[in-house]
């Protein structure tokens, strides 16, 4: 009997042990299930009733395709009832700024966008806000810097006392120039001028087009110059000062419900280019003799602009 008492004591103690594993087994799975769908539909999840939309756009300005695609998402997506472009960044590439420009005006054709700046929207960023059917930034914020620049290193001076010379064979006088390693000819600083002033002539347009300013307005503007939330208010740059309360109640103007929740639509993963930025950082701080974070005190450094291709909407603080 004491034999059989203590089997079934043990068959308990089995039975309690296996319930335990099987529970924990359903837990570990539903986890991993729940990673899985967060990993493969990233900002797509939870998002299937109706809400506003919020894209954060910061930091330099590159060609981002996963930003252009979450755009795009955005568009085809009917649970997106309005839009909020965040927006904090000096600029970056032209390039990089009209492909967001086109992709956010594509969105405005069928819902209502709205830009809310925060510490700084210049140049490319500034353009990206254009694209918006209606611009909030705060009082002291940073707006404006419109125009464009090409900036590279004269190091010919350097290599002068280092005994360093350059041999080139090249097919044309303006082939590879401007170059760093000897001065620039005028021949190359015109081409690049005729180039800027046509990239800084279509940038205007946009602004003439997407505010309500006369190009000879705009053109005054787009000395450079950036101004406080409230001077931009002035010149008629943005629409309103505030924040995103301010941002969703204009939204509520074009029949958007202002109760709807906010859900900002954040990237599925790092690009390519993010992960080229960052090992670019790294390197620089390897060669300084910085620890492995050094790649966050390159870009506070604003190092990351060195990696900037082409024409540049870029203010420079």
């Amino acid at each position: 009997m004491v034999t059989r008492a203590d089997d079934m004591i043990d068959r308990r103690r089995l039975r309690r042990k296996l319930t335990f594993w099987r529970v924990l087994a359903i837990l570990i799975a539903a986890i991993g299930i729940a990673a899985a769908s967060n990993w493969l539909l990233g900002d797509e999840v939870g998002i299937g009733s109706n809400h506003i939309a919020k894209v954060s756009i910061t930091g330099m300005i590159t060609e981002d395709e996963d930003l252009l695609q979450r755009l795009e998402r955005i568009r085809k997506s009917p649970a997106v009832k309005g839009v909020i472009l965040s927006i904090d960044s000096p600029g970056g590439t032209t390039v990089g700024g009209e492909s967001i420009f086109d992709a956010v005006r594509q969105v405005a054709a069928e819902k209502p966008v709205v830009a809310e700046v925060g510490t700084l929207a210049a140049s490319a960023g500034y353009m990206i806000a254009t694209a918006s059917d209606h611009i909030v930034a705060r009082k002291t914020s940073i707006v404006g810097s419109i125009g464009v620049l090409v900036q590279y290193p004269d190091v010919s001076g350097l290599m002068d006392k280092l005994g360093i010379k350059l041999e080139e064979i090249k097919s044309s006088p303006l082939k590879a120039e401007p170059s760093p390693f000897k001065p620039t000819s005028d021949a190359a600083r015109a081409m690049i001028r005729s180039m800027i002033l046509d990239s800084y002539d279509w940038f205007i347009g946009l602004v003439e087009s997407r505010r309500p300013l006369t190009r000879e307005e705009v053109v005054t503007l787009a000395d450079g110059s950036i101004f406080t939330g409230r001077q931009a208010l002035e010149k008629k740059l943005i629409d309103e000062v505030g924040g995103e309360k301010e941002a969703i109640a204009w939204l509520g103007t074009k029949g958007v419900d202002e109760k709807l929740r906010v859900i900002e639509w954040k990237p599925r993963s790092r690009g390519v280019s993010s992960y080229f930025d960052s090992s670019a950082g790294s390197i620089i701080g390897k060669a300084l003799g910085l620890p492995d974070y050094s790649d966050d005190i390159i870009r506070k450094l604003g190092a990351e602009r060195l990696f900037l291709d082409g024409l540049v909407s870029l203010w420079h603080p």
